[in-house]
C-alpha cells in the first residue's frame, strides 16, 4: 500500500529489530469462555475505568506476526476476537495480501490460521478464521453514534510491546482518500494497527490503522460499522488459496535471495530486503534468452535511495549484469559472485531523461559486441564488457526498496518504425499534422511521448539549474560578507543573505530599510531614558508591547522563524532571530555594549557596559531580564552538562549564521527530508572557520548524501577530508566508510 504525504498506513509491520526486543508474554488464563457474540450493540449499565476495561477485554486481544517467504517474522500487528468460534478482526495491511501470518492468543497459544473469512481492501479490513473455539469475543458498537469528544482506549502491541493500552478521545470524523475515518487524539505506534478502539462500556467502535506523520498524538481508525457490513457479506478464502493469491507463475519465473515477489494486474511487485549482500534479490526467467535478444521493462521505485531494474547475461549462480536506477542516477554493474568483492561497477551516470518517482522505461540490447543501455529512449551506457555470457534475464532489486515492474519484454532486437522525416520536421516547425501522425499510430505515439519526456526533463533540469545557481550566488555572497573583519560584518545583511538563499524574490534592501525604520522609531523613545537599564526597558516595551514581537511557541520549528524578513513581517521568531532584531534595533537606537550570548538550546542578549555588572535579557520571552543562575539552568538542561553562562564568549557574526543554518537544516529535514536540507550542509562547509571544522561538516554531509543514495557525492566528500586534514584517530573509519561507498551496489 502506498502511503500518502501525511499519513502512514502500514503500521502493522514493525521492524524486525523492534519485534526482536519483545519478551514473550507470560501465559495468561482466559477470563472465561463465552458463547459467540452478536455484532449488535448491547447496552452497558455503567462506564468502566480503564483498568476494568483492560481486565475485561485483554483475553480477546491477539498478536499477529507477519511472516516472510521463508517463514521468518517480518513485523507485529494486533487483532481482536469478534466471534467465539475463531473469528479475529484486524487491518488488511497487517496480514498483507497473499502472506502467511501467525496468531498468538493472550494465553500464548498459536492456533492454526485456516482461512480468511472476509477482507475489504478499500476499508483496510480483514477477518481471520483460526482453529479455536470458546474464545472471549468483543461486542461491536454502533460507530455512527460515538460522540465527538468521547473517551476511548486502544489495545494492542505498539512497537511489539505486548498487551499495551493507551487512552484518548474521538477528536473528529474525517475523510481520508475518500474513506470515512475516526480521528483520534492519542499516540499510535507501529504494532497498534488492527487493534480495537473501545468506548467506556467496552464496545468496539473502530479498528486502529493509521497515524499522522506530523505529530505523535494523532491517529485514525476505521469505523466498526464497516466491519459489521463485512460480517454480513463475507468473502471467505481458504489459507492455501490466499497464499497463492498474486503468486508468481513459477513455470515462468525463478526467484533467488528472498524478498516478496508477486504479480498483480499484469505487474510484478517486490518488497522486503533480499538476503544477498546489499539487500540483493532477483528473478530469472526460466526460459533462456537467445543471443541478440533485446530486453525491456518499465520500473517505478518507492524510494530512490534503493535500486531495481533489469539483469541480463545471467545464470542461476548469481552472476549477471545489472542495469538499474539508484539514487536518481543510472548504474551498470557486473555481479560475478555473491559478495561485494565480486561486484564491478561499470558506470554510474546521471540522466536528464530519468524521472524520479515515476515510471521509467529501461532497455538493454546487444549489437556488435556492445551492450547498449537506455532509459526512456536515451542511451546512457555502451559497454564492451564480456566477462559474463549467461543466457538468463530477469529483474533485480536492492536494499529495502519496494518496486513495481510492468511491460517486461524479451525479444529479438528489431528496427523500430519511425515517423517519416517530413512529418517530424513539420511537427518540429510548430505544426501538428494530425492525419500524417494518425497514419503511423505506434511511431507517432512513441515520438510524441519521447518528445514530451524530453521537454519535461529539460524543464525540470532548467528549474533545478536556476535554483542551484541562485543558491551558489547566495553562498558566495555570504562567504564574502563573513570574510570581512568581525567589526565590519553587517549582521542584518548577512542574515538576509541567508534568507535570500531560500527566497530568490526577497528584496534585501527593502527589508534592511524596515529594520532601520524600527531603529529610528525606537531611538525617539530610548533617548528619553537616563540609565542603561531604563533605555533597555524602553526598547523592550517598544519591541514586545507596541510592535508585538513574540516567541513562536505553537510553530517553533517552522523555517520561517529563521528568516529575518518573515520575523519582521509576522513579528514572530525563535530566540536567535528575536535576539538579532533586539541587537540591531538597539544599535540603531544608540544603545551600546550589547552582544549575543549563545547558550546551548537558547539564545540571550547580554548588556555589559565597562565598569558595570553585566545583565541578561531573553528576547524570546518578551526581553525580560534573566539572572545568570537562571541562564545556567537553561543551558545545563539543554546541554546535559554544567554551563556557566557568565564565562561564555559573545557570539560572533559567523557563529550566529552557522547556528541559524544548523537550525534551518534541522527544521527542513523534519518537514521535507534530507535532500531538501542538503543545501544547508553546503553552506556549513563553505562557512566553516577552519579546515578541521570544514572536514567535520563534510563528513556529516557525506552521511546525509549516503542516506539518499548519492554515493558518489558522499565518497567525494570523504576523499576531500582525507586529502585536506592531517591523519588522526578517525582516518581508519573514514577510509572504511569510503571503501564501502565505492563498492556498494
Amino acid at each position: 500500500m502506498r502511503s500518502t504525504l501525511l499519513f502512514l498506513c502500514l503500521l502493522g509491520l514493525a521492524s524486525a529489530e523492534a519485534a526482536s526486543l519483545n519478551p514473550k508474554s507470560p501465559p495468561q488464563k482466559h477470563v472465561g469462555k463465552s458463547p459467540a457474540r452478536s455484532t449488535k450493540t448491547t447496552a452497558e449499565p455503567t462506564a468502566r475505568t480503564t483498568a476494568q476495561l483492560v481486565d475485561k477485554t485483554r483475553t480477546a486481544i491477539v498478536r499477529i506476526d507477519g511472516r516472510g517467504r521463508d517463514g521468518t517474522q517480518e513485523g507485529v500487528g494486533t487483532g481482536f476476537v469478534i466471534a467465539a468460534e475463531g473469528l479475529i478482526a484486524t487491518s488488511l495491511h497487517v496480514i498483507g495480501e497473499g502472506r502467511s501470518v501467525q496468531v498468538r492468543l493472550a494465553d500464548g497459544s498459536t492456533p492454526e490460521v485456516i482461512g480468511i473469512h472476509a477482507w475489504d481492501r478499500p476499508h483496510d479490513l480483514a477477518i481471520l478464521r483460526v482453529r479455536a473455539t470458546g474464545l472471549n469475543a468483543l461486542p461491536l458498537g454502533d460507530s455512527d453514534t460515538l460522540p465527538q469528544g468521547a473517551s476511548v482506549i486502544a489495545l494492542g502491541h505498539p512497537l511489539g510491546l505486548n498487551q499495551s493500552v493507551v487512552e484518548g478521545v474521538l477528536s473528529a470524523r474525517r475523510d481520508l482518500e475518500g474513506r470515512p475515518m475516526l480521528q483520534l487524539a492519542m499516540p499510535i505506534e507501529p504494532g497498534n494497527s488492527g487493534g480495537p478502539l473501545l468506548d467506556r462500556s467496552g464496545h468496539v467502535h473502530g479498528i486502529v490503522n493509521a497515524k499522522s506523520l506530523l505529530t505523535q498524538n494523532l491517529g485514525f481508525a476505521t469505523p466498526a460499522n464497516h466491519l459489521k457490513a463485512l460480517l454480513k457479506q463475507p468473502n471467505p478464502m481458504a489459507m492455501d488459496r490466499w497464499l497463492r493469491q498474486g503468486a508468481l507463475n513459477t513455470n515462468q519465473w525463478e526467484s533467488f535471495l528472498g524478498s516478496h515477489w508477486r504479480q498483480k494486474g499484469g505487474r510484478i511487485l517486490v518488497e522486503g530486503t533480499g538476503a544477498g549482500f546489499g539487500g540483493r534479490a532477483y528473478l530469472l526467467k526460466r526460459e533462456a534468452a537467445p543471443e541478440g535478444t533485446e530486453l525491456q521493462v518499465s520500473v517505478r521505485l518507492d524510494d530512490n535511495s534503493g535500486a531495481a531494474g533489469l539483469i541480463f547475461a545471467g545464470d542461476e549462480k548469481g552472476r549477471h549484469y545489472g542495469f538499474y536506477p539508484t539514487g536518481g542516477e543510472l548504474r551498470l554493474t557486473a555481479f560475478e559472485g555473491p559478495d561485494v568483492f565480486s561486484w564491478r561497477i561499470l558506470g554510474t551516470v546521471p540522466s536528464a531523461a530519468y524521472r524520479s518517482g515515476d515510471w521509467n522505461s529501461l532497455r538493454v540490447r546487444r549489437a556488435d559486441g556492445v551492450w547498449e543501455c537506455s532509459v526512456n529512449g536515451e542511451v546512457v551506457f555502451r559497454s564492451k564488457d564480456s566477462a559474463l555470457n549467461g543466457s538468463r534475464v530477469g529483474l533485480a532489486k536492492f536494499r529495502n526498496t519496494a518496486a513495481e515492474f510492468r511491460d517486461f519484454r524479451v525479444g529479438k532486437a528489431t528496427a523500430e518504425a519511425e515517423l517519416p522525416p517530413d512529418v517530424m520536421a513539420s511537427f518540429t516547425a510548430g505544426r501538428e499534422p494530425r492525419e500524417a501522425l494518425k497514419a503511423h499510430p505506434m511511431a507517432a505515439d512513441r515520438f510524441l511521448q519521447e518528445r514530451a519526456q524530453r521537454l519535461e526533463s529539460e524543464a525540470t533540469r532548467l528549474r533545478k539549474l536556476a535554483k542551484d545557481l541562485h543558491r551558489e550566488i547566495a553562498r558566495e555572497a555570504l562567504v564574502s560578507e563573513l570574510s570581512r573583519a568581525a567589526s565590519e560584518i553587517r549582521l542584518t545583511h548577512a542574515t538576509l543573505l541567508l534568507a535570500w538563499h531560500d527566497h530568490p524574490g526577497l528584496n534585501i534592501t527593502d527589508t534592511e530599510r524596515q529594520l532601520a525604520e524600527l531603529g529610528t522609531e525606537a531611538r525617539l523613545l530610548v533617548s528619553q531614558a537616563k540609565t542603561g537599564p531604563d533605555r533597555i526597558a524602553a526598547l523592550r516595551r517598544f519591541l514586545f508591547e507596541e510592535q508585538g514581537f513574540h516567541g513562536s511557541r505553537g510553530d517553533f520549528r517552522n523555517p520561517a522563524n529563521s528568516h529575518l524578513q518573515s520575523v519582521l513581517e509576522d513579528r514572530e521568531g525563535i530566540p536567535i532571530t528575536l535576539s538579532i532584531v533586539f541587537l540591531e534595533v538597539a544599535k540603531a537606537a544608540g544603545i551600546e555594549h550589547l552582544e549575543g550570548l549563545p547558550l546551548p538550546g537558547h539564545f540571550l542578549v547580554r548588556h555589559a557596559p565597562p565598569g558595570e555588572p553585566a545583565r541578561l535579557y531573553d528576547p524570546f520571552n518578551g526581553g525580560i531580564p534573566i539572572t545568570f543562575s537562571e541562564a545556567d539552568e537553561l543551558g545545563t538542561e539543554s546541554a546535559g552538562v554544567p554551563i556557566r553562562s557568565e564565562f561564555l564568549e559573545a557570539a560572533s557574526p559567523r557563529s550566529i549564521l552557522i547556528r541559524m543554518i544548523n537550525n534551518l537544516r534541522s527544521f527542513t529535514m523534519e518537514r521535507s527530508g534530507i535532500e531538501a536540507a542538503l543545501p544547508y550542509s553546503d553552506l556549513l562547509v563553505a562557512l566553516a572557520p577552519d579546515a578541521r571544522s570544514a572536514a567535520a561538516e563534510r563528513v556529516d554531509r557525506a552521511r546525509l548524501k549516503s542516506q539518499i543514495g548519492d554515493r558518489e557525492g558522499a565518497a567525494a566528500d570523504l576523499r576531500a577530508v582525507l586529502e585536506t586534514v592531517p591523519t588522526g584517530p578517525q582516518e581508519a573509519r573514514i577510509r572504511d566508510a569510503l571503501k564501502a561507498l565505492e563498492n556498494r551496489p
